[in-house]
C-alpha cells in the first residue's frame, strides 16, 4: 500500500510517498481502507518533532481519517467488514490503509460523506470539549474566536452559535471574515488592520468576551486577554501564529477571569466515555443539519506534503483534506 512516510524530522519537502506492507490489525483493533484524510495544524508539528506526542521514525502523519472497515482483531464484536467508520489515531492516517484501536472509531453518519467525515472529529471535537468542558459556554454569552477562519477556529464559530452565544470572529482578512460571517459570525473583527481589544470592548459594550478561544497564540493573546469579561474563560488551543506567548499573571487576577488548557487528544485517553458522548452529541448535531463543514481545499493522497506545506504557510480556510 502506499503512505506518505516521515523518514526524517522537518518540513514537508523532506517527507516521503512510499511502499509499505499492509497491516494486520491485532487484538482490539480494526483495520481501515482510508477514503479520506483531515490535515491538520499537528500534522506540521508532528513531522518536525514538535508536537507533544512524538512517534519512532518511520511514521505516517495524519491524525484522522474515515474509510471502510477491511479487517477486524480478535474481540472485535461491535464494528464490522464492510462499515463506513471515523477514525482519531494520532499519526498513520495519511496512508491507504491504517490500523486502529476500537476505542478511536466512531460509526459515520447516514449519509456522511467521507470528505467531510475525514475532517470532522479532530476541529469539530477540539472546539465542542473546548466551549462545553473547558469554557462551559452558557446561552447568552459573548465568544471570541480568534483564528476563527482556520479548521478549528470556524468550528468553533458554528458550535458557539449552536449552544446559543453571541460570536465575535477575529480573523486577518477580509476574506476569511467573510466566511465566518457565512457561517453564523454575529461580528467581526480583523486584527490585522483593528486594534483588537478596542473593537471586543465596543462591540461588548465594555463589558468583554465571556469565553476567549485562542487558536492562534503570538502577539494576539495578550490584546485577546486584556478584553476579557470579569469571569472570563480563556481558552489555550494552541500556537498557530508561531510564539507561545507569555501573559503577565496580574491580568487574570484583576480580571477575576481564567486560563484554561485544553488538550483534546489527552481528554478522549483519560476520559473516553465522555469523548463518545461527545462525539455522539456532535453527530447528532450534523443528522439534524445544524453543524455545516466546511471543506476548502482537496489534495490526492501522493500530494500530502503539499497540504501539509498549504497548513503550515496558513492558506486554509476551513478543513483541508486528502482523498484516497
Amino acid at each position: 500500500m502506499k503512505a506518505v512516510l516521515c523518514v526524517e524530522h522537518g518540513d514537508p519537502e523532506k517527507l516521503v510517498v512510499a511502499d509499505i506492507a499492509t497491516p494486520e490489525p491485532g487484538r482490539g483493533q480494526v483495520r481501515i481502507d482510508v477514503k479520506a484524510v483531515g490535515v491538520n495544524f499537528p500534522d506540521t508539528l508532528i513531522i518536525r518533532n514538535l508536537y507533544q506526542f512524538k512517534p519512532a521514525l518511520p511514521f505516517s502523519p495524519g491524525g484522522e481519517c474515515a474509510g471502510i472497515v477491511s479487517a477486524v482483531g480478535e474481540g472485535i464484536t461491535d464494528v464490522a467488514v464492510g462499515e463506513p467508520v471515523i477514525a482519531m489515531t494520532g499519526h498513520g492516517a495519511m496512508a491507504q490503509c491504517v490500523i486502529a484501536n476500537r476505542a478511536q472509531v466512531v460509526k459515520m453518519a447516514p449519509g456522511m460523506p467521507f470528505d467531510i467525515a475525514a475532517g470532522f472529529t479532530m476541529t469539530y471535537g477540539t472546539s465542542h470539549h473546548a466551549l462545553k468542558q473547558r469554557g462551559a459556554l452558557k446561552p447568552g454569552e459573548t465568544l471570541l474566536v480568534l483564528g476563527a477562519a482556520g479548521g478549528v477556529g470556524l468550528t468553533a464559530v458554528e458550535l458557539g452559535k449552536v449552544m446559543g452565544a453571541r460570536v465575535i470572529a477575529a480573523a486577518s482578512s477580509d476574506e476569511k471574515l467573510a466566511l465566518c460571517r457565512d457561517m453564523g459570525a454575529d461580528e467581526v473583527i480583523n486584527y490585522a488592520t483593528e486594534d483588537l481589544k478596542e473593537r471586543v470592548k465596543a462591540l461588548t459594550g465594555g463589558k468583554g468576551a465571556d469565553v476567549i478561544y485562542d487558536p492562534v497564540g503570538d502577539r494576539y493573546a495578550e490584546p485577546a486577554f486584556r478584553s476579557i469579561a470579569w469571569n472570563g474563560r480563556y481558552l489555550v488551543i494552541g500556537f498557530a501564529a508561531g510564539a507561545i506567548p507569555a501573559l503577565p499573571l496580574n491580568l487574570p487576577l484583576i480580571k477575576g477571569a481564567s486560563i484554561v488548557g485544553v488538550f483534546w487528544g489527552a481528554f478522549t485517553q483519560a476520559e473516553p466515555a465522555l469523548h463518545q458522548d461527545n462525539m455522539a452529541e456532535l453527530l447528532r448535531w450534523y443528522g439534524e443539519g445544524r453543524l455545516k463543514p466546511h471543506v476548502s481545499r482537496h489534495f490526492p493522497l501522493e500530494e500530502g506534503p503539499a497540504a501539509i506545506r498549504w497548513m503550515m504557510d496558513r492558506k486554509a480556510l476551513g478543513k483541508v483534506v486528502l482523498t484516497v
